[in-house]
């Protein structure tokens, strides 16, 4: 559990300043296909994330996370199949609240819906191998580490692999 008290919040327009504090920093997109961001491209970004919620089906959940009033992160859940009832998530954190838990609480919170009201039966997470945070964070809501997928995505420093996690919901429902 984090230190802190986090709570997930619909993701508005007016939080692109916030979610660009992180986003144009080099550490932070180091294992992204993205960024760093310009102004312009985390606008785009926070513009689609705020249709998303509007979107019929609705497939994207994007969210900001907050300690107190302060954005500190985001946090996804996208649903990947209705039929198969199958999604992932993801998240990312503003470095200067690494460590502290905050991606553990963003995931964990990002479950609930995904297993309560939206009925998914799976949900998955991946990490690039060389992210010991993220890779910590999922084990300790619970996923499964699957294995690894060679060559995902194409980073500014070549071919990255992927770990996948996976929860399943009856999995979910005994620990939660």
């Amino acid at each position: 559990m984090s230190q802190h008290s986090v709570t997930l919040d619909k993701i508005v327009l007016e939080d692109w300043p916030a979610v660009h504090s992180w986003a144009c920093l080099p550490q932070v997109c180091r294992y992204q296909s993205w960024g760093p961001n310009t102004e312009v491209q985390t606008q785009d970004f926070v513009g689609s994330a705020v249709k998303a919620w509007s979107d019929t089906p609705q497939r994207r959940f994007p969210y900001v996370a907050r300690v107190g009033r302060e954005v500190v992160g985001m946090g996804e859940l996208h649903i990947r199949s209705h039929k198969q009832c199958q999604g992932e998530i993801s998240y990312i954190v503003h470095p200067r609240v690494w460590g502290q838990g905050i991606g553990t609480e963003i995931g964990r919170q990002l479950l609930a819906p995904g297993f309560g009201e939206l009925g998914l039966h799976r949900i998955h997470a991946t990490c690039d191998p060389r992210n010991l945070g993220s890779s910590r964070a999922l084990s300790k809501i619970g996923m499964t580490h699957e294995g690894r997928l060679r060559h995902t995505a194409l980073l500014h420093d070549g071919w990255r692999d992927s770990m996948i996690f996976s929860t399943l919901e009856g999995e979910w429902r005994s620990t939660g």
